[in-house]
């Protein structure tokens, strides 16, 4: 009797839940997100989804799930071919298979009568179809989780108990459920089943899922769970919106809700309070120490915009009495904020001038030397550059002077990212200037992407200076940021010099710029000069590529002889709008010819220098000489006004020349003055063109 093959039921929901100890809060959200991209992505390729199949993440401060919609428990038969060898070498003279066809035909089980024939480009080939039967879904599905597990972001892995599994975070329970069938498996060392905890402290017990599609109804009604991270956060958002009050705004980014929903299963917003005498510190104090150390959403006033004494937090525990919740809370804040106050009060007992020469004794690095050392180096460049940007260049240093010193308080050693903050607020109240108080917080900007630039020339002189003294520093002992790892920050060092450059428009040169920041360094680190000029380029060409600008347009401008960070947008404006123009895309030829032919020349070691009038004898070169030399003359001024669209426009009268040059003239030619002078004729025309950009890079 024949075995009977098991018919493939109708596509059903698939869940996948991982039962966890508490998941590291910050990364919750991107790991379930992570962990769903990949697993559906996988079945997806093996067509175990339907095309309208649905996915659904889900993730609490214990466990990783998802349900996918229509997930077929056997994929479908795929039609396969195979190719064989060609008829030439399949048959001999007279018809016979050879012994290549009959291999073949064995390999696949097939008889040679069984073999189609098809032409191909390479010629005419044997060809055998097959039919691979689809896999089943719980044949390979715990090795599909783990697999998708294996490919999370997690930086540091965890063992429990006495096997040798490793995650993020001890491994509890395994759910796979198929409609409602239990998919059996192990995972991490957890094997399936169809019961999920509830609420540590508000589900009575485990909860049996019957159908994959109840799991998030049941795990709320019964479990008081709310699995859906987006759902769970939006309610946590109107709780405390609806707690803060019409007059009340909320002090909490997207990073602190986020976290906040992370900690959460089943949400409660709750109110508290801190004596006034609080709010004579800082506010930056007071929101880093509720937001950070507690994960507390201070609350502003919407008319004043100032702090007010209150305070909301989210508990995992609704209670109809919360009383002794919301006074431990407070009691909590309380010796924060008391402590904040301690330090502050502290602090602005010792000025802040006294506490820089302490800085020689902290190191700043082993092999850099001290705080005090830098701020030397500091002091030293950003003098320089504030005369090139006219800002006051005792002021600028006067701010250098003091720029590190509150690494030295009570408070930055508490909060370090309150560093220059403080520095400004201990400035103000040692009377020092406003403008140099103001650029100690200015010069840590901007501390990441998007934040606020410096907005006056001390704040952008000291903060240019700060950053080229850390890169140059790191470069220069080989702290060079490789693949993920940047330890020191030095892109996004690099990526505020070109900011504030391009942004706030300052006429210098990074050149230079690097030139002076390595002088500090007593000419100790000069061979870094270059591999740090290429780091920043390579910063600048991805930060023009993220404004809008392509790969081509941006290596054309950074591929001119000369240019100065500032003028780069300018510059991609103007080859946008000259490879608009009919002569462009033959200029943009004839450029890359020009290079190729004196890349060659240099290569066999021709020189050229001036070109010779006397000696040009063709009537084309003589036109050519003629019309780059009226073009250029015409050209410079607009080039010297910072007018690269006009500068670039006036090329295109060059187009028919250039051409009849090439038409025409022979430039390598034997006569050894005719060709060099010749080549000083191209080399000049190449120095006109690519003023602005490399135009070569634009040719196809």
């Amino acid at each position: 009797m024949a075995k009977q093959t098991a018919k493939a039921t109708a596509p059903a929901t698939l869940l996948v839940e991982l039962l966890t100890e508490e998941l590291p809060p910050k990364a919750l959200r991107s790991l379930s997100e992570a962990f769903a991209r990949v697993l559906t992505e996988d079945l997806k390729h093996d067509e175990f989804r339907e095309p309208d199949s649905e996915v659904a993440p889900y993730a609490t401060p214990r466990r990783l799930a998802l349900r996918i919609t229509r997930v077929r428990d056997r994929a479908p038969d795929k039609r396969v071919e195979s190719s064989g060898p060609s008829v030439k070498a399949a048959l001999d003279a007279t018809g016979q298979p050879t012994p290549a066809l009959l291999g073949f035909a064995r390999k696949h089980g097939v008889e040679v009568g069984k073999l189609t024939r098809r032409q191909t480009p390479k010629g005419e080939f044997f060809f055998c179809t097959a039919t691979a039967k689809g896999g089943h879904l719980d044949a390979g599905l715990a090795l599909r989780v783990g697999a998708a597990l294996e490919a999370l972001p997690i930086p540091k892995l965890m063992r429990w108990g006495s096997g040798k599994q490793q995650f993020v975070r001890p491994v509890h329970g395994l759910v796979m459920l198929h409609g409602s069938r239990e998919i059996s498996g192990n995972v991490l060392g957890a094997e399936s089943s169809t019961r999920t905890p509830g609420h540590r402290f508000l589900s009575a017990s485990a909860i049996a899922l019957k159908q994959a599609d109840d799991y998030e109804r049941m795990l709320r009604e019964q479990g008081k769970v709310i699995v859906d991270f987006a759902a769970r956060r939006t309610l946590v958002i109107k709780a405390l919106e609806d707690a803060a009050g019409q007059g009340a705004a909320l002090v909490a980014d997207d990073a602190l809700l986020d976290e906040i929903t992370a900690l959460v299963e089943w949400p409660a917003v709750y109110a508290g309070e801190f004596g006034r005498e609080f709010l004579d510190v800082p506010e930056e104090c007071l929101v880093l120490a509720m937001q950070r150390h507690q994960k507390y959403v201070p609350l502003r006033d919407k008319q004043t915009g100032r702090l007010l004494p209150r305070f909301l937090f989210v508990s995992n525990l609704e209670t109809k009495q919360p009383r002794e919740i919301i006074h431990g809370n407070e009691r909590v804040l309380r010796a924060r904020l008391a402590d904040a106050k301690f330090f502050y009060d502290q602090d602005r007992k010792t000025r802040l001038e006294a506490r820089v020469p302490r800085l020689a004794a902290v190191v700043y690095h082993g092999k850099l030397g001290s705080q005090l050392e830098r701020i030397e180096r500091i002091q030293l460049v950003a003098g320089k550059i504030a005369h090139g940007i006219g800002a006051d260049p005792l002021l600028t240093g006067r701010a250098a002077w003091l720029s590190k010193a509150d690494l030295l308080t009570e408070m930055v050693g508490e909060f370090p990212e309150l560093q220059g903050t403080m520095g400004r607020y201990y400035a103000i109240h040692d009377g020092e200037p406003t403008a140099a108080a103001d650029a100690i917080e200015a010069h840590y900007r901007p501390r990441f992407a998007g934040d606020a630039l410096p907005g006056e020339p001390i704040g952008m002189a000291l903060a240019l200076a700060d950053k080229l003294d850390a890169l140059a520093g790191m470069f220069g002992i080989r702290q060079i940021p490789t693949g993920d790892r940047d330890p020191f920050g030095l892109r996004r060092a690099a990526l505020g010099v070109i900011r504030i450059l391009i942004e706030r428009e300052l006429p210098l040169s990074i050149h230079d710029l690097i030139d002076e920041a390595f002088r500090g360094y007593d000419g100790k680190f000069g061979g870094a000069h270059t591999d740090l000029e290429t780091f920043i380029r390579d910063r600048l060409s991805g930060y023009l590529r993220d404004r809008g600008y392509s790969a081509l347009e941006v290596d054309s401008v950074l591929g001119a002889e000369h240019y100065r960070i500032t003028d780069t947008m300018r510059q991609l404006e103007a080859v946008r709008a000259f490879a608009k123009l009919p002569e462009a895309e033959s200029l943009a030829a004839a450029n890359k010819r020009v290079v190729n032919i004196l890349k060659q020349a240099a290569a066999k070691g021709e020189s050229f220098a001036a070109v010779d009038s006397d000696k040009l004898k063709e009537p084309a070169e003589r036109e050519l000489y003629s019309a780059l030399a009226i073009t250029a003359g015409n050209a410079k001024g607009l080039y010297q006004r910072g007018d690269f669209t006009g500068f670039l426009k006036t090329l295109a009268v060059l187009k028919a020349p250039v051409d009849a040059f090439f038409d025409s003239v022979m430039v390598m030619v034997d006569d050894p003055e005719l060709r060099q002078n010749r080549l000083a004729l191209l080399d000049k025309l190449r120095n006109e063109m690519n003023r602005v950009a490399d135009l070569s890079k634009l040719a196809a």
